[in-house]
């Protein structure tokens, strides 16, 4: 199953980072879970919504530089090794990571783990084969 993520190009300047967030507030866009990766000059911020294609027009008509991406996410138990456990199945099969981050779902003591993969589909095959619960956006956005 895949999730629409997206990816907004932010300058790397005071209050930037408010505006997108506060935009998406304001016109009741909920922000399932976010991440930013930056450097010197700009960041990314990678976000999945409840709404992603009602996201994309409200950050466009307010400027911002904004992408849809395909993800997959995974959900395992929340334990030293469950990660690992993840990453040794998609090394074995030859599965290429391009990016991930997580987040915790306390009610169930669950991990939730967002990939990009540079195959979406051969990762999900490999996660399904191996018993790796693959989640979708209503997954998450029941959390």
């Amino acid at each position: 199953m895949k999730i629409t993520q997206i990816s907004v190009f932010l300058e790397n300047k005071k209050g930037r980072l408010y505006d997108a967030i506060r935009v998406l507030g304001e016109k009741g866009i909920d922000i399932k879970t976010l991440t930013i990766a930056e450097n010197e000059d700009f960041g990314v911020l990678r976000m999945i919504v409840d709404k992603p294609q009602e996201a994309m027009e409200i950050l466009k008509v307010h400027e911002f530089i904004a992408s849809i991406t395909d993800i997959v996410a995974i959900e395992v138990d929340d334990h030293p090794g469950g990660l690992a456990k993840v990453l040794k199945v998609l090394d074995e099969n030859k599965v290429n990571i391009e990016y991930m981050y997580a987040f915790v779902e306390k009610r169930a003591n669950k991990a939730i783990l967002v990939f990009r993969f540079d195959d979406l589909d051969k990762a999900i095959a490999v996660l399904a084969k191996n018993s790796i619960r693959v989640i979708g956006g209503k997954d998450i956005g029941n959390l």
